[in-house]
């Protein structure tokens, strides 16, 4: 579809929107004559007190017309509501979301609430300007008030940690994460590893001299557990020895890969201060499994996770995802069920996600993804066994515009998942493809770069180190330092 503006300053809120409906289209400047015949387009115009919208899609037209706006936002805010109507009409659809965008739906609802004092009005306001359904404002707001205690008890000068090991022994299919596969990787790793630790010291070193204290440490990737054993203490030994885990609330390793994960490197784990792991099973099927190029089984995943409930961690994150190729309603029911039964203290739900570089988006892999919503319909077993809602994200090209939820026991909600998804809390990163944000005392944000991928990483390191120094000084900025 061809969306063609005329008198607009910027595209990005009505192409967002465009993409929750359909993802083939292309944007432009200029007139409606641009349009060629028989050609699906939408056209919007603004033009004195009013700005009008056309749409016209598979030979029938639709339109309608919101107020122009000296405020740029109130007004697109009012546009994108006339297209939501436009579309819902010409697709013959509604979504669940509305015309919500963002990835922060929660963090939305928590600045209108500051904004009204009340969580009602901002329920009203989900419902009557951005079209949201009962269940995901239900969601949003239950989510919103089993955080507000953690977010309100955060300190401007409070800050989490996070290391990035980007490896992984095989890539999914469904995944665009910039990960290396460590099976011809070993030369790379070693360098890697090495570079990392000099970087986790340098920001213990930096921290400090910010005066930030520091709550949850959170070892990602990839999957940190793709490295050796002896790579795997050397990181969290350095870690360990540059920091006071004394102090801290929460220390989790993505210990998600089976395949991966042996004995001896969750002792590493457990014996180095990590509290909390997460061993990631995806689907319960092996037919799925394999279909997502994952090379463990069933099995293979049971075994892990026993071997790390017996070594006592506080918390075990288990990793579900509905969609997924081939899995059925009932066969994402009884994954569900599954982890539910093994006891997991969190289960996460993720929706699938198309992302563009993923094997199943380029090599073009069709899969019927209508059950989706029945699948997550499912979760409603977790309220009935006590688990509840804790965190929740969106992305882009997620099936149906949906969600993505952390659910956890009772007091096992994860620290970290909360501070880094509603950007309350200054989040230190270290590895390829971290991002630092350091948070303001008022919500200011600034976020400072790491190269993307490992090779440019350990090729550039000196700038890796140079960037960290702008910790301080935006801490300076944001006046967490008086000196």
């Amino acid at each position: 579809m061809l969306i063609v503006l005329n008198n607009l300053k910027s595209h990005y809120e009505i192409e967002q929107l465009t993409r929750m409906f359909t993802k083939e289209l292309t944007v432009v400047y200029g007139t409606r004559e641009q349009q060629a015949e028989n050609q699906d387009m939408l056209y919007v115009n603004r033009q004195g007190e009013d700005v009008f919208a056309e749409l016209s899609l598979n030979g029938k037209v639709y339109a309608g017309t919101a107020k122009a706006d000296e405020d740029e936002d109130k007004m697109m805010l009012d546009v994108c509501a006339v297209l939501y109507k436009m579309y819902t009409q010409a697709f013959d659809k509604k979504l669940a979301w509305g015309m919500l965008t963002g990835v922060r739906p929660v963090r939305l609802m928590r600045n209108l609430c500051k904004k009204y004092g009340d969580i009602e009005p901002v329920k009203d306001i989900f419902k009557n300007r951005y079209f949201v359904t009962d269940e995901k404002i239900k969601l949003c707001s239950d989510i919103y008030k089993l955080q507000k205690n953690i977010t309100d008890s955060c300190q401007p000068n409070d800050y989490s940690l996070y290391i990035s090991v980007p490896f992984c022994p095989t890539r999914c299919s469904y995944c665009s994460f910039v990960s290396v596969g460590s099976t011809n990787a070993s030369k790379l790793m070693e360098q890697y590893v090495e570079k990392l630790c000099e970087e986790i010291k340098y920001t213990a070193q930096t921290a400090k001299e910010a005066k930030l204290n520091l709550k949850t440490i959170y070892i990602g990737g990839g999957t940190p557990t793709a490295v050796s054993a002896e790579q795997l203490r050397r990181i969290m030994q350095t870690v360990k020895d540059n920091f006071d885990l004394s102090a801290i609330k929460e220390y989790t390793v993505e210990a998600g890969r089976p395949d991966c994960t042996t004995k001896e490197k969750l002792q590493i784990i457990k014996e180095l201060g990590a509290d909390r792991v997460s061993i990631n099973p995806q689907t319960f099927s092996d037919e799925v499994l394999k279909a997502i190029g994952r090379r463990h089984t069933h099995a293979d995943f049971v075994e892990c996770y026993e071997t790390a409930k017996e070594m006592g961690f506080k918390s075990i994150n288990t990793d579900l995802i509905a969609g997924l190729p081939l899995d059925t309603v009932e066969g994402f029911e009884k994954s569900l069920k599954g982890c539910i039964e093994l006891g997991a203290e969190n289960i996460t739900v993720h929706t699938l996600t198309l992302k563009r570089a993923s094997n199943i988006v380029t090599g073009n892999q069709n899969n019927s993804y209508a059950d989706v919503e029945q699948m997550l319909a499912k979760n409603a077993l977790l309220a009935e066994n006590g688990y509840v809602p804790y965190y929740m994200y969106r992305q882009k090209a997620t099936l149906q515009s949906l969600e993505n939820v952390g659910f956890s026991q009772p007091c096992h909600e994860s620290l970290y998942n909360i501070y880094i998804m509603e950007e309350i809390q200054t989040i230190i990163s270290c590895g390829a493809g971290g991002v630092t944000k350091v948070v303001g005392p008022n919500g200011e944000l600034k976020r400072i770069y790491n190269y993307k991928y490992p090779t440019e990483y350990v090729k550039d390191f000196d700038t890796i180190l140079k960037r960290k120094d702008e910790v301080t000084e935006v801490c300076r900025q944001f006046g967490f330092l008086n000196d």
